[in-house]
This record gives C-alpha cells, structure tokens and sequence, in this order.
C-alpha cells in the first residue's frame, strides 16, 4: 500500500512538474512572436505580424485580440480589425483601451454616428477623459454643431486651464458662435502658451 501511495504521488508531482514546464515553454514561444510582430510592424509589415501572433492565438486572451485588432487595421482589413476589437470589449468589459482602438477602423470605414456613441460610452465610464472630450468636440465642430462642440471643449478647458489644443478649439468655437469677446480672451492665452501660434493669430484677424 505504501508503494502504491509513493507511486502515486511521484506521478503527480512528475505531471506538475511537466505542466509548468510546458506553460514556460507556452509563455516564453508566446513572448517571441511578440517581440517578432513588433519588428515586424516596425517595418511595415502588419499582415506578417498579425500571423506571428496568429499561430498562438487563444480567443480568451484579450492582450492577442487587441494586439491583432490594431494590426489589422494598420493593414486596413477593417472589418477584421473592428471583430478583434469587439471581442477585446467582450473580455475586457470595463476598460478603455480596446473602445478607441475599435474607433479607429470605424473611422475609416466613415461609421462617424458609431464613432460618437463610442466616445460617449468612453466618457460615461470615465467621465474626465479629456482626449475622448477633444475628439468628440472635433468631430461636432468638424460637422458645425458648435454647441455640441462648445461643451466638449469647455470641459477640457475646465480641467486644464492652460492646455493648448483645448484652448484653441474652444476659441475657435467660440468664434463660429460669435461670441467674440470670449474668442478673444482664449485666443490670446492661446498665444501665451505658444507665442506666435498661426491658428491663434489667424483666429485674432476674424475679430478686429
């Protein structure tokens, strides 16, 4: 009975033993097609490493489908890009990061309704994200709803007083809705900020 009970967990423990070993081997595989698909990209060639991460891929693992999901749209499949990003949400419910990777293919594909909804849904779960804010209000301004525009770059505004592209599209908006004097004043500590600025000193010429 001994024997069997020594046998027994000698076997266990040669099980664990090659487990973990093989789940090192599984990392350490894993780590170099990464650092290839880095090399890779630096180059130039997304659809090559996008295959590097391909031959490991694990649909549970949100790093691969947001790493292939940046990829593919480098290479501009961007259905494929928008599917991996979809998932990296689906794993990664609460998070940020894979809802503005999925922005970008949908930009380029021209889906700009989809593209605000996303950034409101950035926003709404963290309320003080200023790049999501600048963005938003670029694309309202882009489309002359200034109003819409006005409150997105107020808030930067708000949070950082002396922050240059917050400043500047908050004058410039200001401008498009006459309301001069406030152009003006954010034009001008546009210029504090960057003296000589061309798009501050453009904006300066609207109001003389």
């Amino acid at each position: 009975m001994d024997i069997l009970r020594k046998t027994i967990v000698i076997a266990i423990v040669a099980f664990l033993g090659s487990t973990t070993i093989y789940a090192q081997n599984d990392f350490t595989n894993l780590q170099e097609a990464f650092s290839k698909s880095y090399k890779l990209e630096a180059q130039g060639d997304f659809k090559l490493a996008a295959d590097e991460i391909k031959m490991f891929y694990k649909e549970e693992s949100y790093e691969m489908n947001l790493r292939l999901g940046w990829l593919n749209y480098m290479a501009g499949n961007f259905n494929e890009s928008i599917a991996f990003y979809k998932k990296s949400m689906e794993l990664m419910p609460y998070a940020d990061e894979p809802r503005f990777g999925y922005i970008f293919p949908l930009s380029a594909l021209g889906r700009w309704d989809e593209v605000i909804e996303m950034y409101n849904v950035i926003l709404e779960n963290s309320p003080h994200n200023t790049k999501a804010m600048y963005y938003l209000g670029t694309i309202y301004y882009n489309r002359s709803e200034f109003d819409k525009a006005l409150t997105n770059f107020k808030q930067i505004v708000d949070l950082y007083p002396f922050d240059y592209d917050g400043l500047l599209m908050y004058a410039w908006t200001n401008l498009k809705l006459g309301n001069k004097k406030e152009a003006k004043d954010l034009f001008q500590k546009v210029l504090l900020n960057k003296p000589n600025d061309a798009s501050a000193l453009e904006g300066l010429t609207f109001l003389k």
